[in-house]
């Protein structure tokens, strides 16, 4: 039996030091249970004492056998220490990597057990079958099967921002914002655990943050759902199912469009540019475009315009010059694009300035070092504000983008 012993943390800001969280997050845990038991990782900092209550509580007076250190991050790994000193008889189980980066953290188990793919551990009654999944998004990282409830722990897979309940009828838009900024970069290692997971009879994925997802049988049947030890019911049930998970993450694993579409992105310092961008969206709409969206560089959350660019098939970058540079927040954004991999999209290009325009030229320069990604021509430059004049040009990029 598998039971849920995580933790919220609606007061966290920042996730990771960059990703703003306003709902929160979610430090997920698990114990199961046969004739010995396993914890399936720890918690944040943040969170110790909670967690250990809520281990405590699910203990039920028993001993743990086993600590499954799939993750060594300190969000999920945090807890370790404290762990060991309330029980030091306990076997930390993990990868070799993870062995060697644990003294990193301070975190010295006096009894470990080495795991890879193919290797199992029989609690008796239960079973936890092992799945090694470097670079998703660390070297260390393995997932685990539990085959007699056809349940997966996902480690960082299948993880979205905010606390356990937060969007629960709409876990894709802050998943996709999770996936694309942590683990964005390391599309084929993704795919690679996609593969063996497509091996397995999978009707639970239980991640390391946000909800649990269930197949849409399982959904209905909550007698196979997963207990929480805090309130003893089965946890809130998210509108995403195991199905449809599996199926995002195969498109964005593999960096391909989510959405049919154009998102305009734009960098303007005293309005102009963002006007242009606007008055894009526009004719981008008559013309036929299936959707379009905008985001402002300069004032949205940067790792929610990093999502959307995956998302759509195609998108304008729209910026300025400055300092005979990229306007910086426009550099910034196609900076972080670069370093996730971003590949395989049509792109289209205005830019602005009021003497020697640069941008276009720039930003052509930077895309060029990202792989199969297609700029169509003509650029749009315009000085200083938009005219009459330049509405021709704008017409014209928009039928290249769409054609």
């Amino acid at each position: 039996m598998t039971t849920y012993i995580g933790c919220d943390d609606a007061t966290i800001d920042l996730f990771e030091g960059q990703y703003d969280v306003p709902a929160g997050m979610c430090y997920n845990s698990y114990l199961v249970v046969g004739e010995q038991i396993a914890v399936m990782d720890t918690s944040d900092p943040r969170c110790t004492d909670e967690w250990l209550l809520n281990l405590t509580n699910a203990l039920a007076g028993k001993q743990p056998a086993y600590l499954v250190v799939q993750h060594c991050e300190p969000d999920h790994a945090g807890s370790i220490g404290a762990f060991l000193a309330k029980y030091p008889d306990t076997t930390v189980v993990a990868s070799k990597a993870a062995h060697k980066m644990l003294p990193q953290f301070g975190v010295t188990p006096a009894h470990t057990l080495e795991v890879k793919t193919g290797d199992s551990l029989d609690l008796g009654g239960a079973t936890l079958q092992f799945v090694s999944a470097p670079m998703v998004h660390w070297p260390e990282v393995i997932m685990t099967y539990l085959p007699e409830e056809k349940t997966l722990f996902s480690a960082d897979g299948f993880g979205k921002f905010g606390t356990y309940t937060t969007d629960l009828d709409d876990w894709t838009c802050e998943a996709r914002r999770y996936y694309f900024n942590i683990c964005g970069k390391y599309g084929p290692q993704v795919s690679n655990v996609l593969k063996a997971a497509s091996a397995l009879d999978i009707q639970t994925i239980a991640p390391l943050h946000g909800p649990v997802l269930y197949t849409e049988t399982r959904t209905a049947n909550t007698a196979e759902q997963i207990v929480c030890a805090a309130s003893r019911h089965t946890l809130p049930v998210s509108h995403m199912t195991v199905e449809g998970a599996l199926a995002l993450y195969t498109t964005w694993a593999a960096y391909q469009p989510e959405t049919e579409g154009v998102l305009i992105a734009y960098a303007s310092i005293h309005g102009n540019t963002a006007k242009a961008a606007l008055q894009l969206a526009e004719i981008l709409k008559v013309k036929g475009a299936k959707k379009v969206a905008t985001t402002d560089l300069t004032r949205d959350d940067m790792a929610e315009a990093i999502e959307d660019a995956f998302r759509y098939s195609h998108i304008v970058l729209c910026a300025a010059t400055y300092d005979a540079n990229i306007f910086p927040p426009m550099h910034t954004f196609l900076h972080k694009l670069s370093i996730k991999n971003y590949q395989n999209r049509k792109v289209a290009l205005v830019e602005n300035g009021s003497w020697a325009p640069a941008a276009a030229r720039l930003m052509h320069d930077m895309l060029s070092r990202m792989k199969n990604i297609e700029v169509v021509t003509p650029h749009v430059s315009i000085q200083s504000t938009l005219k009459p004049s330049d509405l021709p040009a704008l017409e014209a990029l928009a039928e290249s983008l769409l054609g």
